[in-house]
């Protein structure tokens, strides 16, 4: 089962996937004018207080929750294996493939608020499921989109999570995998039985805190390598265009496999066009589907286009400082071996992991609950938080070779009900985006 899933995903299906994405990002970017330029803007609109608008979260905390699920250890060990695999040049076509990203996801939080529904709670419910569902007739589909968002969080939402706890933990301590995957389950559980609230609650501390930690460790790296960093960001533009040694004794690698593996990092770690983002958007506290949309999307700028170039350039300027280290050095430990030129740095690096891995099985909670929900009402919600606070203590103490090919496979599929909803409705999306930019200018 690993072995066809890993095939299924790796050829036909993950080329597919990586083309729709692609032709879907540059499509938005082209028809809505370059959104993207609307980042300022959303940045300042995700702090502004709500006041009489329709929603059970902040703009913030919406933000947060998707910003949780989101960030997690592939935005680190993710960017230094692009960089192992593909060269400095991976980062640039990373960031590129972020910055079109922004346009898709846009789109789908505006497609979320735009039809989301109000409960009898009196609780917001959207995304992909409730458009296929309620707009365009395709019940079906709506199931499939849930069913593998159930699926996906209980792979790459919590167990692979956990996993990556223990093995960041096991690095530096002697503690038993048991005892770490019961110390997460209860602290998750405690927020996550909490319901959207607290997750939302937890999710606006931590990510910030988190961010910062990990940030502050970048841009200190960055000072210590000062006369490195205008080098490095020189290397990774060129890099993109050669396959010729740089400076620093950086070897060249292909350039097409430096496009290859940049966009593939960039393309999936952001998850614009997967649909989760758009469940956490349709919570938010808004008059306008365009509004929050905006704010939504700058959700992907923070996790790929500025996580990226700051990992990016932290990782190359200590190359070029001491390129001998890393010869021969494992392709996911490059952040590590940056992080050693600190005292403690190491322990930064860890911890960092530990938090953006325990951020992200909070943040895939919500998603899958709404999905749950969705699926089985208030009786599913109660089934899925047992079930998924248990798969965070099996992902820290099985091997989850099986369970990560599978978290995969279904992450993938998420993403196709939702690119069709796109498509069939872009018009809608185009229309009323251009509408509303008329009515600000007025």
């Amino acid at each position: 089962m690993a072995k066809l899933a890993a095939a299924f995903q790796n050829s036909i299906l993950g080329f597919i996937l990586l083309l729709m994405l692609l032709i879907t990002h540059v499509y938005f970017t082209v028809r809505l004018k370059f959104i993207q330029r609307k980042i300022p803007e959303g940045v300042r609109l995700s702090f502004s207080k709500s006041h009489g608008e329709a929603g059970s979260m902040s703009p913030f905390a919406s933000l947060a929750t998707s910003l949780a699920a989101t960030i997690g250890t592939g935005n680190i060990i993710g960017i230094s294996t692009a960089i192992a695999i593909g060269g400095p040049g991976a980062v640039f076509w990373c960031w590129v493939t972020g910055i079109f990203g922004i346009a898709t996801c846009y789109a789908e939080c505006f497609l979320s608020v735009k039809y989301r529904v109000k409960k009898e709670n009196g609780i917001y419910a959207g995304g992909p499921m409730y458009v296929l569902e309620g707009v365009l007739h395709k019940k079906k589909l709506a199931f499939l989109f849930t069913f593998f968002t159930i699926a996906a969080s209980f792979g790459i939402g919590s167990s692979v999570q956990s996993h990556s706890i223990n093995a960041a933990v096991s690095e530096k301590f002697q503690v038993s995998p048991h005892l770490t995957g019961m110390i997460a389950a209860v602290l998750a559980g405690s927020i996550v039985l909490g319901g959207a609230k607290k997750i939302a609650k937890v999710c606006t501390f931590l990510v910030p805190f988190m961010s910062l930690l990990y940030f502050g460790g970048c841009l200190f790296l960055m000072g210590i390598n000062i006369e490195e960093v205008p080098a490095a960001v020189w290397v990774i533009v060129k890099s993109a265009f050669t396959s010729r040694s740089v400076a620093g004794g950086i070897a060249g690698t292909a350039v097409i496999l430096g496009i290859r593996t940049g966009i593939s990092k960039g393309l999936f770690t952001n998850e614009a066009g997967m649909g989760s983002i758009a469940i956490s958007a349709a919570e938010a506290k808004t008059a306008s589907p365009v509004r929050q949309g905006i704010v939504s999307m700058t959700g992907v700028f923070w996790d790929t286009v500025v996580m990226c170039a700051i990992t990016g350039i932290t990782i190359v300027s200590s190359m070029l400082k001491m390129p001998e280290a890393y010869r021969n050095i494992e392709d996911d430990r490059l952040c590590f071996l940056a992080f050693s030129q600190i005292p403690g740095g190491d322990y930064i690096l860890s911890v960092s992991l530990v938090l953006f891995a325990f951020a992200t099985i909070i943040g895939w909670s919500y998603y899958g609950e709404c999905a749950a929900g969705y699926l089985a009402g208030e009786r599913g919600i109660s089934w899925y938080k047992t079930a998924y606070i248990v798969s965070v203590y099996l992902g820290a103490v099985l091997s989850l070779e099986t369970v990560w090919n599978l978290a995969d496979l279904f992450n993938t599929l998420m993403a196709l009900p939702n690119l069709l909803s796109l498509w069939l409705l872009r018009k809608v999306i185009i229309q009323e985006t251009v509408c509303e930019e008329r009515r600000n200018m007025l």
